[in-house]
């Protein structure tokens, strides 16, 4: 997919900071094993001058294996004494060595396939991914939650007269939901969360979305009048770009979150879209957590009976009870 130049750019400074990083730490790492085992320096500037003079020797023609050999017998020599100073001092073998966060391109975003072709490292392309999911969700200003901060305590122990216990219905939703984020995969199937407003279903899910980030899958989580707007808007102004980069955001994501359906001012492009962002990801085995106030029938009324019979076929389906808990917070 295409994305946009702040996209990239986010993911460029991520790079830079992360490769700069690592070379800092690891200098820091060998000024200190130098002033504790100047024998360390020492033997690095002689493996600098056995490169050197193996290079030369490979260049000059004529009868160099003998040397180059040589060099090479004395090189082995000298890393093996540097890896004895090291690890007696109590350092791992590779303290000398820079950990970059990716080895493959050390933090650098490309690589070479077959010494011809430079590609993008799958960690830019993941990286592009989570900068872009990021982007998507920052039209939102919710904070993360967590689940650590979810009190049972605000849900009535009392049944309701249609018979049910509010605080035991959201102890099992509250159960369900940890159980997900603990074994969330890319396929794992789709949740709808649905019940009154402030029963819950924003912290939850946002708790499973902060713990899905720490493991580091890539979540988008957008209100669906926010989102809509940006995609409807981008839509009539022939911003094509920004609307295909949007559509492929909320495609590609490991776990996309749409809060608040059903509140969205309705027409007949924001319809299709929702429907075929969400048709589209369960195609392709993707979760997505839809929260909503409506009811069944109030979602067949502002949507379609199609659209509504996908999702009651390929979610779990959490039914929040109780009353608004907001107000006993406050």
């Amino acid at each position: 997919m295409s994305y946009s130049d702040a996209v990239f750019s986010k993911a460029y400074s991520i790079l830079d900071e992360r490769r700069m990083k690592a070379e800092r730490k690891a200098e820091d790492m060998r000024l200190e094993i130098y002033d504790k085992i100047p024998r360390t320096e020492e033997i690095e500037k002689e493996l600098q001058s056995i490169s050197i003079n193996a290079a030369r020797a490979a260049l000059s023609g004529g009868n160099a294996k003998e040397l180059i050999l040589m060099l090479k017998s004395k090189s082995d020599e000298l890393r093996r004494e540097l890896k004895s100073l090291i690890t007696a001092a109590g350092y791992s073998e590779d303290a000398l060595e820079v950990h970059y966060t990716c080895p493959e391109c050390q933090d650098r975003g490309t690589v070479e396939l077959n010494n011809t072709k430079t590609v993008f490292c799958q960690c830019f392309l993941d990286l592009l991914k989570e900068c872009a999911c990021h982007e998507v969700s920052s039209l939102s200003p919710l904070n993360l939650s967590k689940f650590e901060d979810f009190d049972l305590s605000y849900y009535s122990d009392e049944d309701t007269p249609e018979g049910v216990n509010p605080r035991r219905r959201m102890t099992q939703i509250f159960n369900y939901c940890k159980a997900y984020a603990k074994n969330f995969r890319p396929d794992t199937r789709s949740i709808l969360m649905r019940g009154a407003t402030g029963l819950g279903k924003t912290h939850l899910s946002l708790s499973i979305a902060n713990e899905l980030l720490n493991k580091g899958f890539s979540v988008a989580y957008v209100s669906a009048p926010d989102i809509l707007f940006q995609l409807e808007r981008a839509h009539f102004s022939y911003d094509y770009q920004q609307e295909e980069e949007l559509l492929s955001t909320l495609s590609d994501c490991d776990l996309l979150i749409i809060d608040d359906l059903g509140t969205e001012f309705s027409t007949n492009y924001t319809n299709t879209q929702i429907y075929n962002i969400f048709n589209n990801r369960i195609l392709r085995s993707k979760p997505v957590i839809i929260n909503t106030n409506l009811t069944i029938k109030e979602l067949e009324s502002a949507y379609t009976q199609r659209f509504v019979s996908r999702i009651m076929g390929t979610c779990d389906k959490l039914d929040f009870v109780g009353k608004d808990i907001r107000p006993r917070k406050s």
